[in-house]
């Protein structure tokens, strides 16, 4: 790693990298210049969540923070002036102004401001990646509830509803770890409960719970709803906007947020103009008129989070920070100095991390827009959709490329957000996708909602659950193949997390395109449907309309196929899929944990809590491997396999069994002692137990 200066003076440099020796060539012109770096590479990967292309080669990528309501092309709510290469070199700009790179046959091109600070990497994508991420500080893990299914619609607007949804989860037999409720606020302050009577409070006053009177309100009891969600095993987060709202002529006056506004332009804790006045968000874009909060600001900060206290002491896990994409002036002033020119990009990335900051290790941030360093206030979704086939393909790329960026914690909306209801088909595809990204989550605009002049609703109901779909389309039976997918996201749950846990640690994605891996094959240098999620599974999600089967490229090695546990060579290209199931595969020498026993079918259903030991079932594919399972309830096993013999190490309390594949393995079962050691072997028909450092042979 290497740190060079563009400063007002040109200059060249040469910096070895595994493919080559890499010229770099700067050329300031005023204010801004070009950083020309000579180099040979098949592809470029990064530059943050692009909805384009995962290989950026031959593309234009501008790094700006936008809102952009579906069919997002060129455009990202979040950027990042960060690539790599195939060929073993990286380079991040360190800067939160504007910047574009153009990646052409044999060279990149940067327009980058004068004194930008640029950092070169060179080695392996993984390398590369972790280094650029370890620039801004470790990736902030979620709780493990967050990787169970997620559930959410834009028409929740009452507890009445919230309660039903689960209900209606309940009584279809899906597991549900997480609800989001963004329809719940007085859509003034984005603080208080619709309908809630209080007596306003000036001058930055904060709430408690009990200055509230929910008797008229929509949410007679949110307290109490939470802890009645948290007892299913539920968590609760609420939508979130950063603004002081101005409200139009048609909404009725609300005097808190009146008072909030005073206050906040009394003290200065707004974002403002250069002669001091509160920046206001230009016509023509979402929340006109209003004002935002300068998260600069410490005041700003401790203020507008005192308001929020309450919610998150009566139990609230989490908030959905929507928004972010405010800033569309460059003559703008920050509290801290700083100028509106890089407050774009930065203002999306500091509003996250104050939210972040407020929120403990068991609850979790759901984020749209981002910037540089993303990975420090996890989680990320894809922003707006509509239901169609392109958009799919196009959300799979922002994960990807996400991922690429040293992003580990993503997801999208299952289905897409807006338009009328998906197809059935479309809708099977992307809950086969979301099954195996990092976050699975429905979400929905309702019929009529904010967008309806863009992008009109279907008739009814436009809810984007499974069983609203089902009723739609007059097919109940659509209802029970949705719930194998839900079932499997919870017997992947110990996966997930485990893998979640490594990728905290060593700074490494969930989701990684095959190029992570093996940069080096020409066949996966533009791959952008298929990908490693950790690195035991191989997904190849099904994009196109009433697809079964596709064409699926197996790297180097051995691959298992989850479902029908039929091995292939790696190395060549087959054609896998079929009764409905999109192709996933078992990595040769890796294992899965799944929350099971070994009797138990696929999809069958795996409980409906993320805590707590749980039977568990490896799956350890080929004749040798090594696999770490660990969770944050002391386990720590560590099991290795050759010829049928299979060695477990470490401290469990839950039953365990295993199988070896493809061909099979013995079933062993576990018990609840601490500190044990299994070895088992297939041709033998003993099992011995050491229990610390004593051998105990069972005959």
């Amino acid at each position: 790693m290497r740190e060079i200066l563009c400063s007002g003076q040109a200059r060249s440099l040469e910096f070895p990298y595994p493919g080559g020796m890499a010229a770099l060539c700067w050329s300031p012109a005023g204010e801004r210049g070009e950083l020309t770096v000579s180099l040979h590479y098949d592809g470029a990967y990064g530059m943050g969540e692009k909805y384009n292309a995962v290989n950026q080669k031959g593309h234009t990528a501008v790094n700006e923070v936008e809102e952009k309501f579906c069919f997002q092309g060129g455009k990202t709510y979040c950027p990042a002036p960060f690539f790599w290469t195939n060929t073993g070199f990286g380079l991040y700009a360190a800067t939160d102004e504007r910047t574009s790179f153009r990646f052409g046959e044999k060279a990149v091109c940067a327009e980058l401001p004068v004194d930008c600070r640029v950092v070169l990497f060179s080695g392996m994508p993984g390398e590369i990646i972790r280094d650029y991420m370890d620039l801004f500080g470790p990736a902030k893990l979620p709780p493990k509830w967050a990787f169970g299914p997620w559930i959410s619609a834009n028409h929740w607007d009452s507890q009445e509803k919230v309660e039903r949804a689960v209900a209606q989860a309940e009584e279809h037999g899906f597991p549900v770890c997480a609800l989001v409720a963004e329809a719940w606020s007085d859509e003034a302050t984005f603080y208080v409960f619709r309908g809630a009577r209080y007596v306003p409070k000036p001058n930055g006053g904060a709430f408690r719970l009990e200055d509230f009177d929910f008797s008229d309100s929509p949410w007679p009891d949110p307290a109490g709803m939470v802890q009645r969600l948290h007892e299913k095993g539920i968590r609760f987060l609420l939508w979130q906007i950063p603004v002081y709202k101005k409200q139009g002529p048609d909404e009725p006056l609300n005097a808190q947020n009146e008072l909030d506004q005073a206050d906040a332009v009394a003290r200065g804790l707004c974002v403002h103009n250069a002669d001091g006045s509160p920046y206001t968000i230009p016509e023509g874009y979402w929340f006109a008129g209003s004002m935002i909060p300068d998260f600069t600001n410490p005041a700003a900060e401790e203020t507008w989070f005192s308001k929020r206290n309450y919610l998150t002491e009566m139990g609230i896990d989490g908030f959905k920070t929507d928004g972010g994409e405010f800033i569309y002036r460059e003559d703008v002033r920050f509290a801290d100095g700083s100028s509106g020119r890089a407050g774009k990009n930065r203002y999306a990335q500091e509003y996250t991390a104050a939210y972040t900051k407020h929120l403990g290790s068991a609850q979790a941030l759901f984020s749209r827009a981002g910037y540089a360093g993303q990975h420090t206030t996890p989680i990320h979704w894809a922003g707006d959709q509509q239901s169609q086939n392109s958009e799919l393909a196009s959300a799979l790329r922002a994960g990807l490329s996400a991922a690429l960026t040293g992003i580990p914690f993503w997801g999208f909306d299952i289905g897409g957000f807006a338009g009328p209801l998906p197809t059935l088909d479309l809708y099977r595809r992307a809950t086969q996708l979301a099954c195996f990204v990092p976050v699975m989550q429905w979400h929905s605009e309702p019929d009529g909602g904010q967008f309806r002049e863009l992008m009109p609703g279907g008739e009814g109901n436009n809810e984007r659950s499974p069983w609203n779909l089902a009723a739609a389309y007059g097919k109940p039976e659509f209802v029970d193949e949705m719930r194998f997918w839900h079932n499997l996201r919870m017997e992947l749950l110990p996966y997930l997390y485990s893998v979640a846990l490594d990728c905290a640690e060593a700074s490494r994605p969930m989701m990684r395109p095959l190029v992570y891996q093996w940069p080096e094959d020409p066949l996966v240098w533009d791959c952008e449907d298929e990908f490693l999620l950790g690195d035991s599974l191989l997904v190849a999600p099904l994009l196109e309309e009433n697809a079964e089967k596709r064409a699926v490229y197996l790297p180097e090695g051995q691959w298992i196929g989850l479902f029908d546990r039929r091995a292939a060579a790696g190395g060549q290209t087959i054609v896998a899929g079929g009764d409905r199931r999109l192709p996933v595969f078992l990595r040769a020498g890796y294992g899965l944990a799944l929350r099971s026993d070994a009797n138990s079918a696929p999809g069958a259903p795996a409980g409906e809590r993320a805590d707590g030991n749980t039977p568990l079932h490896l799956l350890l594919a080929g004749e040798c491997g090594r696999f770490r399972f660990r969770d944050k309830l002391g386990t720590d096993l560590d099991i290795t396999w050759s010829d049928g013999a299979v060695h477990i190490e470490g401290d469990y309390r839950f039953p365990l069994t295993w199988e070896v594949l493809p061909r099979g393995g013995m079933l062993i079962w576990g018990c609840a002692v601490s500190f044990l050691i299994w070895t088992a072997c297939c041709a033998i028909p003993t099992t011995t137990i050491i229990l610390r450092g004593r051998r105990w042979p069972i005959g």
